[in-house]
């Protein structure tokens, strides 16, 4: 198979998130797939073996839900990608979709109790954000509103209880959580020191008890919390192996799968809450997307590494589901190096061609964010690169999450600057270790990878041959003035501020304040509908490149922040190839 058929081959072949089930409907199960050519969401009847797609549309669909007693599916509609729409809902096995009576808006979280009721969060230019109950044939109420930042969390499985996450106290990056009755008295409130966020994971899924599975950061890391809002009590569970932790209920309520992610790979074990014990579950070394017990007490994850693609897999020995159609090739396994930066070590991991021994041409990838990471699951767009003969970095600068606390809230102030300080570290010691050949790097990410894309190509001209930004911010200001609400609001907490409080860090951190000093060839990736990098702030950055004859192209795509068809994903890659062989030379 030619290099081009290899990296298309990936893309093309059916993947499928982790099946949600029902809890009082376990055969039930609804996920999300890429089998019919965009991502959709299917229905999954255990028992009967029978899988329908449930939804269908043009661009892909997002959201999908299912309710604990399995009779609905629930899914998102909005319009091209751009993210504003509402809630549908469908039965299990087909008919009609039926609109939720809400005023459109972007989601905030959806709680779905065995009652039939739901609790959805909306957010609305200039309202902030609400949370409505919505009950059967009634109209819908209103529980909370607020202009900071809030959403869902969770709702009991007898829908006597509702968790939200709000940041009333100003700050969207650290969280507090509450709790409400149905006719919105609070029952608990949950918070921490200023820069110790909570987030609220799930009820225990037995009917009336009011426990919360939360994640606190009291010791440097997220860590799992087990809250009674109703008495106060807490319990913290403390794993003494390093690594960043979430956790799940098991069937019954009296156990906890603890899931810890470190240095980009991901472990899984049992917590058993009457002993206290900890008990490993052996899974392949690689990343868990997500994981989930089963009622006989088995786990389902979704699971990948760098060289193998993903699978759907059950700790009971078997894969899970298939969907059938060509499998995916593999790739080249990933390596971890370690680099002492300006703010401390820095992790990375490099992808290597499997011919010739470097120096190589290289693609330093930069992930979005910047709350997330980069690890060894299996990246279509990473094997594109390496089957093209070059290498790849990725780099988990400071503000990414695996790292603890610290590291992730090591943003502040000097945005954007600090995370590049970390690329340069890594840049100079991969040149140093024979890994990159200086004159050959192209510098590339998408959203705030993006960001820091042409933020890196202006203040760090010398460094890049070539730079490639998919859906950037290029400019904090504009994008502000456009963005989500929940977006403002992070922008605020990340800053210190909105722009009229904080305008000279606003600037100081925009890739517009330093476009004339860009030097490499610049290819921008931009989706016309996209609500959170939007289209105009672009517009204006690729003006002033125009202005003074920057060589640049502009790939737009109709669709969000991203896009859910394989095909303009195909495309969307084949541009930045083609990009890459015209200014980069390949030793292939």
């Amino acid at each position: 198979m030619k290099a081009e058929e290899r990296w298309q081959a990936r893309f093309r072949a059916p993947r499928a998130t982790l099946p949600v089930w029902a809890a009082q409907a376990p055969s039930r199960s609804v996920y999300r797939s890429n089998a019919s050519g965009a991502w959709e969401v299917y229905a999954w009847d255990r028992a009967g073996g029978s899988t329908r797609q449930a939804t269908s549309r043009p661009k892909g669909t997002s959201h999908g839900a299912i309710d604990p007693t399995g009779q609905w599916i629930w899914w998102f509609d909005d319009t091209d990608g751009d993210e504003w729409g509402r809630w549908m809902r469908q039965p299990f096995y087909g008919g009609p979709d039926q609109p939720i009576d809400l005023a459109p808006g972007f989601p905030a979280g959806l709680g779905l109790s065995a009652t039939g009721d739901a609790v959805i969060g909306m957010a609305r230019p200039g309202q902030g954000f609400t949370i409505h109950l919505v009950q059967p044939g009634e109209p819908a109420r209103t529980l909370y509103e607020h202009a900071e930042a809030a959403a869902v969390s969770a709702v009991s499985l007898d829908g006597s209880l509702i968790a939200i996450s709000h940041s009333e106290r100003g700050d969207a990056r650290h969280p507090g959580l509450r709790v409400l009755r149905r006719n919105g008295e609070v029952v608990g409130d949950l918070h921490d020191a200023p820069g110790k966020g909570l987030i609220g994971l799930r009820f225990a899924p037995v009917s009336g008890d009011r426990r919360l599975l939360t994640l606190h950061e009291r010791r440097g890391r997220r860590e799992p919390l087990v809250w009674d809002p109703e008495t106060g009590d807490q319990r913290e569970i403390w794993l003494r192996d390093p690594g960043e932790i979430t956790a799940d209920w098991y069937d019954d309520g009296r156990s906890l799968l603890v899931v810890r992610g470190n240095r980009g790979r991901t472990y899984l074990t049992r917590y058993d809450l009457p002993g206290g014990g900890f008990f490993p579950i052996e899974t392949q070394h690689g990343v868990i997307d997500a994981a989930a017990p089963r009622p006989d007490g088995s786990v389902e994850y979704s699971w990948s590494s760098g060289a193998h693609p993903p699978l759907i897999r059950s700790t009971s020995g078997h894969v899970v589901m298939n969907h059938g159609g060509p499998t995916s090739p593999p790739s080249v396994p990933v390596e971890d190096v370690d680099v002492e930066g300006p703010g401390g070590r820095v992790h990375a991991f490099v992808s290597r061609p499997e011919r010739g021994s470097g120096p190589f041409p290289t693609v330093f990838v930069l992930h979005g964010g910047p709350t997330a990471q980069d690890d060894d699951s299996f990246v279509p767009q990473v094997a594109a690169w390496v089957d093209l003969g070059f290498a790849v970095v990725r780099v988990n600068y400071r503000g990414s999450t695996g790292y603890g606390s610290a590291w992730r809230n090591a943003l502040h102030g000097d945005v954007g600057h600090i995370e590049l300080a970390d690329v340069a570290a890594v840049r100079d010691a991969m040149v140093d270790r024979g890994v990159c050949d200086p004159d050959r790097l192209v510098l590339s990410g998408a959203s705030w990878g993006g960001y820091l894309t042409l933020l890196g190509l202006g203040t760090q001209p010398k460094m890049w041959a070539a730079g490639i930004a998919t859906v950037p911010i290029a400019d904090h200001v504009a994008t502000y003035e456009e963005e989500t609400e929940a977006l403002r609001s992070y922008h605020r907490a990340l800053l210190g501020g909105s722009p009229e409080e904080q305008r000279e860090r606003y600037v100081n951190s925009s890739p517009i304040t330093y476009v004339d000093q860009v030097e490499a060839p610049l290819l921008i990736l931009a989706g016309e509908n996209d609500p959170r990098c939007p289209i105009g702030q672009i517009e204006a950055y690729v003006a002033r490149l125009a202005e003074r004859d920057h060589e640049h192209r502009v790939y737009r795509y109709d669709a969000g922040h991203g896009s859910l068809v394989v095909s303009e994903r195909i495309a969307q890659m084949s541009a930045q190839l083609e990009f890459a062989r015209k200014h980069v030379k390949t030793d292939i």
